[in-house]
């Protein structure tokens, strides 16, 4: 069995099709079947169902993948090793990300990059849970998590705060900033935003992803409301991403959500005002997950890119 074998089995499984398996690898299709048949032979079992339309894993195939992944991941980990002891960062780090990270994730991949110039930066985007189970299986070196539990197989370390912002339609009495001649501030900025009491929200709907898909923000939310003397009217979800939400926001019923300022920094929303929480802080911590038994060889270089990123931001 051959390192090469088994890359070629993970790119044929995530292509669904040998020449574009081929094609990503920068060979040709010849060799990518070859090998792979011949790794099939050596273990007595077929990895794909070879049909007209493309392949697809075996039963067998299906068991084998996620340990060639393992073996691929455990590689990259001792390449990194050496060449931090060498004194040089090389191969690839695979990183999970969260939505609305900002100008954060950005100064982390910088910081990075400065660091660690002949490093590769591979961002994976998935739901929270299986980016977890992928640092948990050693196939991601670390990803980023709103809150802090991690589970058992990984590691939590808290390398910043963010802070929420409440979202209104910017005609809404309630985001006229006093000093603003307008009335109307679409963009987070302490010199203008005179910010908004929590309770004096309490006569407008809320509008909140479920709290399967984001408990630690839903939780702080409603915590927060409760302390503020209300229980928020819950609203149902326009569209399925949060730029659905502060449209309808804007141009609908008045209603008001949260979101992360960093991540409102970046949105053009010219019909929604952002506004701080006055009276109570909100906000999220955001943790960096590592492999628990087996932290990645990365993990001072990421430490170091995530405090530059948080005194980046402050």
């Amino acid at each position: 069995m051959e390192l090469r074998q088994l890359r070629y089995v993970v790119a044929v499984a995530e292509e669904g099709h040998f020449g574009r398996a081929a094609e990503r690898l920068c060979t040709g299709q010849p060799a990518v079947s070859q090998q792979v048949r011949r790794l099939e032979r050596e273990l007595g079992i077929d990895l794909f169902d070879r049909t007209p339309r493309g392949v697809r894993l075996t039963a067998a195939g299906e068991l084998f993948l996620p340990e060639a992944r393992a073996v691929l991941a455990a590689q990259d980990r001792a390449r990194a090793v050496a060449a931090q002891l060498a004194g040089e960062y090389t191969g690839t780090l695979r990183l999970g990300t969260s939505r609305g990270l900002g100008e954060r994730l950005a100064a982390v991949l910088e910081r990075l990059r400065w660091r660690a110039p002949h490093l590769e930066v591979e961002l994976v985007a998935a739901p929270t849970r299986a980016r977890l189970d992928q640092v948990a299986a050693g196939t991601l070196d670390a990803t980023f998590l709103r809150g802090t539990d991690g589970g058992a197989a990984c590691r939590a370390i808290k390398v910043w705060e963010d802070p929420l912002v409440v979202a209104l339609p910017a005609r809404h009495e309630l985001a006229t900033s006093p000093s603003s001649d307008s009335g109307v501030d679409s963009g987070v900025d302490s010199g203008v935003d005179s910010g908004v009491e929590l309770a004096d929200l309490a006569g407008l709907p809320l509008r909140l992803v479920p709290r399967a898909r984001n408990p630690v923000l839903v939780d702080l939310v409603l915590h927060a409301c409760r302390d503020a003397g209300f229980q928020p009217v819950p609203s149902p979800l326009t569209g399925t991403t949060l730029e659905d939400t502060l449209a309808a926001i804007g141009a609908g019923t008045p209603a008001w959500t949260v979101l992360y300022a960093a991540h409102a920094h970046a949105l053009n929303a010219p019909r929604v005002a952002f506004r701080t929480p006055r009276g109570t802080r909100l906000s999220v911590p955001t943790t960096l997950c590592v492999r628990a038994t087996a932290a990645t060889p990365y993990l001072s270089l990421l430490l170091d890119a995530c405090a530059a990123a948080d005194h980046h931001d402050s």
